[in-house]
């Protein structure tokens, strides 16, 4: 169990009585988001790296609601679900803009319309590919390996996934499926 989610959770209770209805008991989170360590190791995210996990995890979280299951949040209504990813989104974005770090918000708004993107074309490997190589970037910053990979996967480019991989690690940071 990720002590982000477990502060996820709890913050979620402490915003939103409509989704605290809808958040799992404290202790039964789902499994942390290796995106969310990814980011958080990096060298952007040293002065605070627990405000650097929570901000994936919430964006993984609203990303989950969007398209499959939550581990935080889990209601019974898809519509409500949908809302409650959209909240998340805003929350972590909204996070990352106190600490200040607008390339990371950036990125993080260009994983969410990239894995929308994939979503809709049915391709789930291109968008874990994404968010592998996103973590990347909030935690290390982008570079032009990464910016080309994104470009790739916006214009549906058959080398996308490949590229993202790629680009989503190194020697010290080796590519994350989560």
């Amino acid at each position: 169990m990720s002590e982000s989610l477990e502060r996820l959770a709890d913050e979620i209770r402490e915003i939103s009585p409509l989704l605290a209805d809808a958040a799992v008991p404290s202790g039964l989170t789902g499994p942390n988001c290796e995106a969310a360590e990814v980011a958080a190791s990096g060298p952007r995210a040293a002065s605070d790296p627990k405000a650097y996990a929570l901000v994936v995890e919430a964006i993984r979280e609203g990303y989950l609601l969007h398209y499959g299951k939550g581990r935080v949040i889990r209601p019974d209504d898809p519509d409500l679900a949908l809302l409650a990813g959209d909240q998340l989104f805003a929350l972590g974005l909204a996070h990352l803009a106190e600490i200040g770090d607008i390339p990371a918000v950036l990125e993080l708004a260009d994983l969410i319309s990239l894995t929308a993107q994939a979503q809709a074309e049915h391709d789930g490997d291109r968008a874990e590919a994404i968010w592998a190589s996103s973590a990347r970037a909030v935690g290390w910053g982008s570079n032009p390996v990464i910016e080309d990979a994104k470009e790739l996967a916006r214009n549906g480019d058959s080398s996308a996934l490949k590229a993202l991989l790629l680009s989503a690690g190194d020697a010290d940071t080796p590519p994350v499926a989560s």
